[in-house]
C-alpha cells in the first residue's frame, strides 16, 4: 500500500532557554511550563538554511533505513522560509542530495497546516504520475524572522526539519483529509521584515473552528474518539494543545504534547511528534491536525497496515 514508510528528524544542537528570559519579559516558571510550553527553543547556525536541515533530517532517515537515491523521483519541501525566493528549496535540496534528475522537485509555501497539505499533495502527485518513492520535506527556519524584543514569538518557535519517506511498502497509510482556510484573518500572523504574531485571535481561531473541524472528519469517516489511538496536533503552545484536547473530551494521554525542549517548529511539529508514535506497536488509527499560518488548517486520519 502507498504511504508513509518511515519519519526523520533534525533539531540543531543550540538551545535557547527561555529561563534566561524570565527578566526581560516579566515571565514566571507557571507561564513558560503551562502556558507556552516552551523550556528551551532550538536554534540552527546563523550560516544554515532550510535546504542544511532538511539534509541533515535525510541523513538522520538513512540511518534508519536504507534509501537507494537513485529510486527517489519526488521531492517536495514545504517552508516559507526558504533559502532564496529564487529558486524553490526543493532544487537545492535534490542538488545536495544528488538526487536523480528525472526526479521532481517543488516547494509548498505553508506554515503549520503544511504538513497536512504536503502529505495529501505528495502521495495524490506520485499516484497520478506512477512515481514510487517520494521525500517530503518540512523545514522552517523561523529563528531568521523573529523579533527578538517581542515575547508573543522570541518564547515560542524553533528550527527543526523533518523527512517523510513515501513509499509502496507504507507502514501508514491516510485514510481521508479534510482542509480549511479563513484568508480574511491573514494578519493576525504576518511576516513582512519580521515576524508578527497576535497571540489572542490566533488562539480564538483555533479554540473555535479546529475541534469541530476534528470531529466532523472522525464524523465523516464513521469514527468517534473510541477508534483514534493518538491524536497528534500541531504544537503551537502547550494552552492551545490543551484547550483543543479539553474541547474535544479526550484523555490527556491522547493526545502528546512534546515542544517543552524545542519549541515551536511549525510544519515540522506534527511529523516530529509520529516520528515517535510510529514506534508504539499500539497505535493504529491516528488523527493529525495542523493549523496556523493563513489563516489555514488540515486534518487527517492515518492508520496502521
Amino acid at each position: 500500500m502507498f504511504g508513509i514508510r518511515e519519519v526523520a528528524s533534525y533539531l540543531p544542537e543550540k538551545k535557547i532557554s527561555n529561563y534566561d528570559k524570565k527578566d526581560k519579559f516579566e515571565l514566571d516558571d507557571d507561564f513558560i511550563e503551562n502556558k507556552i510550553g516552551v523550556k528551551f527553543h532550538t536554534q540552527k547556525d546563523e550560516h544554515e538554511k532550510a535546504s542544511d536541515l532538511c539534509v541533515k533530517a535525510f541523513e538522520n532517515l538513512i540511518n534508519k533505513i536504507p534509501i537507494d537515491k537513485s529510486n527517489i523521483d519526488c521531492c517536495i519541501v514545504v517552508t516559507q522560509n526558504p533559502d532564496y525566493n529564487i529558486p524553490h528549496t526543493s532544487a537545492i535540496v535534490h542538488g545536495k542530495l544528488e538526487l536523480s534528475q528525472t526526479c521532481a522537485c517543488f516547494d509548498i509555501s505553508l506554515g503549520c497546516s503544511g504538513y497536512v497539505y504536503g502529505l495529501s499533495s505528495i502521495i495524490s502527485f506520485m499516484q497520478s504520475n506512477n512515481l514510487k518513492n517520494g521525500l517530503l520535506f518540512t523545514a522552517d527556519p523561523y529563528s531568521e524572522i523573529i523579533d527578538h524584543d517581542d515575547k508573543n514569538t522570541d518564547l515560542l518557535f524553533g528550527d527543526g526539519a523533518t523527512v517523510t519517506f513515501i513509499a509502496n511498502d507504507a507502514l501508514f497509510i491516510p485514510k481521508d483529509f479534510s482542509f480549511g482556510t479563513n484568508g480574511k484573518d491573514y494578519k493576525e500572523l504576518l511576516c513582512k521584515d519580521k515576524l508578527y504574531m497576535n497571540g489572542r485571535a490566533v488562539f480564538n481561531f483555533t479554540a473555535t473552528t479546529i475541534p469541530g473541524h476534528i470531529q466532523k472528519l472522525l464524523e465523516k469517516n464513521g469514527l468517534t474518539d473510541s477508534d483514534i489511538d493518538k491524536y497528534i496536533l500541531h504544537q503551537g503552545s502547550k494552552y492551545i494543545v490543551d484547550t483543543i484536547r479539553k474541547r474535544l473530551k479526550v484523555n490527556e494521554e491522547k493526545v502528546p504534547f512534546c515542544m517543552y525542549n524545542y519549541g515551536n517548529t511549525i510544519s515540522s511539529s506534527i511529523p516530529l511528534i509520529l516520528e515517535e508514535e510510529f514506534q508504539n506497536q499500539e497505535n493504529k488509527k491516528i488523527v493529525i491536525a495542523g493549523f496556523g499560518v493563513g489563516l489555514s488548517w488540515g486534518s487527517a486520519i492515518i492508520e496502521k497496515i
